[in-house]
């Protein structure tokens, strides 16, 4: 498999950048033959879940989110970040430079979009079948969750939605793989 750009920010401990919904599917496939592990992008709900980390605000980390706990553009000061203004950092930043999440789970906000297995569906209501996400090769757009550097603090929130060519790529998208455990 040929190793998406990196906008020449590096490697290292980034998140994977420059790649298409269907390179991420191919990529699910390669990993379970070199492995044997189960593993597949999130659903929607599966994403949103795990970035809510139980709680019921719109970050992980309360009502508002600052510079300090996720990549995001701080430029401009607004409700969902406390009215302050902070740092914008025009790229991706290393995994575990900022805290994770309760549930452990690092830069569910910010740093980069990921991919759902999910098409985008102007009713989502939080509820979708898996089997649904899992055997469908259509070409209509494709959820991605969480925001990016690129993005103001209100597109990180928990249930903000966007949607994606899943043929394009993009460098502000990535991918967070399950694991399925049985």
């Amino acid at each position: 498999l040929a190793k998406p750009g990196d906008e020449g920010w590096g490697r290292g401990d980034r998140p994977v950048i420059n790649v298409d919904y269907w390179s991420v599917v191919r990529y699910c496939q390669w990993l379970k033959k070199q492995t044997g592990w189960q593993v597949r992008l999130p659903t929607e709900a599966e994403w949103e879940y795990a970035c809510r980390a139980g709680t019921t605000t719109p970050f992980w980390t309360g009502d508002t989110i600052t510079t300090d706990q996720a990549n995001f553009d701080g430029s401009y000061p607004s409700f969902y970040s406390g009215g302050k203004k902070g740092v914008r950092r025009g790229m991706t930043t290393a995994v575990r430079e900022f805290a994770p999440s309760p549930w452990g789970l690092y830069d569910m906000h910010g740093n980069v979009w990921e991919w759902c297995s999910s098409e985008y569906d102007e009713e989502y209501g939080g509820k979708e079948l898996l089997s649904a996400c899992l055997q469908s090769d259509n070409p209509a757009p494709r959820v991605v969750r969480g925001g990016s550097w690129y993005n103001v603090a209100s597109v990180l929130r928990s249930a903000s939605r966007n949607k994606l060519s899943p043929k394009l790529h993009y460098l502000k998208v990535g991918f967070r793989l399950v694991r399925e455990i049985r």
